[in-house]
């Protein structure tokens, strides 16, 4: 399934597409699809800190913020560090 997996994200066609041309259910396909996808892996005790450098001390109108699993969360207004650590560590394990 991997190989179709691949075939199909090089193919430039929608799911529904792809799966009639190789006689797929779409359902089995999104299953596959997502028992396949990259899964975050859990992190045990503490979070992994990371090295930030701001790059403009400008408070922003806006910002995104784009997780290592994938998620990006946006935003128009400013947390407090303990409310902006709690909305992170809520998105990273949803």
């Amino acid at each position: 399934m991997r190989r179709v997996l691949e075939e199909y994200a090089v193919s430039g066609l929608r799911r529904r597409e792809f799966c009639q041309q190789r006689g797929i259910a779409l359902t089995t396909f999104d299953y596959w699809r997502r028992e396949h996808a990259v899964k975050p892996r859990k992190q045990e005790g503490r979070p992994r800190m990371v090295a930030v450098k701001v790059a403009n001390t400008e408070p922003a109108p806006h910002f995104t913020l784009s997780l290592s699993n994938g998620r990006r969360i946006e935003c128009s207004w400013r947390f407090a560090d303990a409310e902006l650590a709690r909305l992170i560590s809520i998105a990273e394990s949803a």
